[in-house]
């Protein structure tokens, strides 16, 4: 596949409903790049299986509504490549192939991987793929040659593996992949509804298919200044989790507004909650439309994932021929 603009690929585990956090942080950025890039957009349920393989019978289901999120967000299937990474075989072989030359203290050092083993305790991750996924990771780069990748500053040490494995890759067998780059996305880490960073695994998020009165009942219950106890004491916006997203959502003279009224306690928490979720949801609803729509559409998304990957298993498999040339594993005549 040729192509006159760069290559970008980026994909998203589907672990579970993407909450405004996931939004605002990535789904918004893809759906900007689509006009820039040449742009791949990889459903990661192959990455799924290296810490949720226990019980992998929710998946398809999983896979489902991430990408009615995807599409209700504004990807858009003619101007993007939307695919399931199991449904492209290259990225296994890829993987496999450049698993035999990556050194194992590379994958040992990655920053993420002693974290995740600490964090994720309770589970038996002790694995080859756990352990491997940042291979995968850089198979997924490289089967599309993306110069690209949009991450945060916590996925760069993933990118500068890759660049390492295609510096030996080609030190090797000669200048056959490309060596990508960081995009350092904007990082919009959004409060959860208990202070603590927006996370599914913490069970604090506001999920982009959720009713307006779900949302509205979610933020009424919010955790706000905790030194705040009646209307009439003067309020902290600073250290408020709800003064927070009121910088995202609302408009910024009404912030200013807010901020100067919580201060000399003319408006309550009550109040200014009530005008959180009308800000957010006047944001949602346009995604919550769309949502529905293509929630009654499943034949549709699956079409939409079948013919993404037709695209990406031609593109994929233009590399990974040039890789199993430059290795001499031809095919015998």
């Amino acid at each position: 596949m040729t192509t006159t603009r760069d290559t970008v690929l980026s994909g998203m585990q589907p672990s579970g409903a993407l909450h405004i956090g996931n939004w605002l942080g990535a789904l918004e950025n893809w759906v900007a790049m689509q006009d820039v890039y040449e742009s791949y957009f990889m459903v990661a349920d192959y990455h799924s299986l290296t810490t949720g393989y226990h019980d992998t019978s929710a998946l398809p289901g999983l896979v489902f509504q991430m990408v009615v999120d995807w599409l209700a967000a504004g990807l858009d299937p003619h101007r993007s490549i939307i695919f399931r990474q199991s449904d492209v075989p290259q990225h296994a072989e890829l993987h496999l192939l450049l698993s035999m030359i990556t050194p194992l203290g590379w994958l040992e050092r990655v920053p993420s991987y002693k974290e995740k083993l600490k964090e994720l305790a309770q589970r038996d991750i002790h694995t080859y793929g756990f352990l491997g996924y940042p291979v995968l990771m850089s198979s997924d780069i490289l089967l599309y040659r993306a110069r690209k990748v949009p991450v945060g500053q916590d996925q760069v040490p993933h990118v500068e593996l890759t660049r390492e494995i295609v510096r030996r890759f080609n030190g090797l067998y000669g200048e056959v992949l490309p060596e990508p780059e960081a995009i350092l996305t904007e990082a919009k880490v959004l409060p959860g509804l208990d202070g603590k960073k927006m996370s599914k695994s913490y069970g604090n998020t506001l999920a982009l298919g959720e009713s307006a009165n779900d949302v509205s009942q979610k933020i009424r219950v919010m955790m706000t200044d905790p030194a705040r106890i009646r209307k009439s004491d003067p309020g902290h916006p600073d250290v408020c989790p709800v003064f927070s997203l009121h910088k995202v959502f609302t408009a910024p003279e009404r912030v200013s507004e807010i901020d100067v009224a919580c201060r000399s306690a003319q408006i309550g928490c009550v109040d200014c909650k009530a005008i959180l979720a009308g800000e957010i949801n006047a944001r949602l609803d346009p995604i919550r439309e769309e949502r529905v729509r293509w929630e009654h559409q499943p034949e549709q998304v699956q079409e939409i994932l079948h013919q993404g990957a037709i695209k990406a298993r031609e593109a994929a498999q233009e590399t990974l021929s040039l890789v199993k040339d430059a290795m001499h594993l031809t095919t015998l005549e």
